[in-house]
């Protein structure tokens, strides 16, 4: 009688700068592989646009933790757009604007949120089957991850992929202020 082997599902960790092209071929891979794209930067971005809708203030550690603590976060992909739902709302395009993104950078930078956030990523990938993308994901997130890759760009090249990826979604940017962004997040 012949064995069969159940294949191991792996994580995969996709790491690097705005504008590198993780998403890109995070998104490719996933569907390649039958994989869970997890965009890990769309959940900073999702609890940024929470606390500009309830109000909070980003320096409000008080009241930030248990929010980002609280949020349930589902990734569906539909052909080559991933829906990125939030306690089960679609968020997808409201997290893109410029002024969450600014938000998320600030957010992003709270310790406690950080952590929260990072549970919640282990705890997607820890059964495998998931590809994640997003800054420290092979570092911090996942420094054990079956396979890790690193990405990276020149910072016009990385500017220039922003500003037009901004301009296809019908956002309205101003190219110096997308170049001044992305150098400030790098920073």
């Amino acid at each position: 009688m012949a064995k069969t082997f159940k294949r191991k599902k792996l994580t995969i960790a996709i790491d690097g700068p705005s504008g590198a092209g993780k998403s890109t071929v995070a998104r490719s891979l996933a569907k390649r592989l039958g994989y869970v794209y997890i965009d890990t930067g769309a959940m900073y971005r999702s609890v940024a646009l929470r606390v500009k809708e309830k109000g909070i203030s980003p320096e409000d550690e008080v009241a930030l933790n248990p929010l980002a603590a609280s949020l349930h976060f589902s990734f569906i992909t539909q052909g080559e757009q991933t829906h990125v739902l939030c306690d089960g709302k679609d968020v997808t395009e409201a997290i893109r604007i410029p002024e969450i993104s600014r938000l998320a950078s600030y957010i992003s930078k709270q310790q406690r949120v950080r952590e929260a956030l990072v549970q919640m990523q282990r705890e997607m990938g820890k059964e495998g089957g998931v590809i994640l993308e997003g800054r420290d994901i092979g570092t911090v997130v996942f420094p054990d991850a079956d396979v890790k890759f690193y990405l990276d760009a020149e910072s016009d090249e990385r500017v220039r992929r922003r500003y037009h990826e901004m301009v296809q979604k019908g956002v309205k940017v101003d190219f110096k202020e997308t170049q001044e962004e992305l150098v400030q997040r790098d920073h």
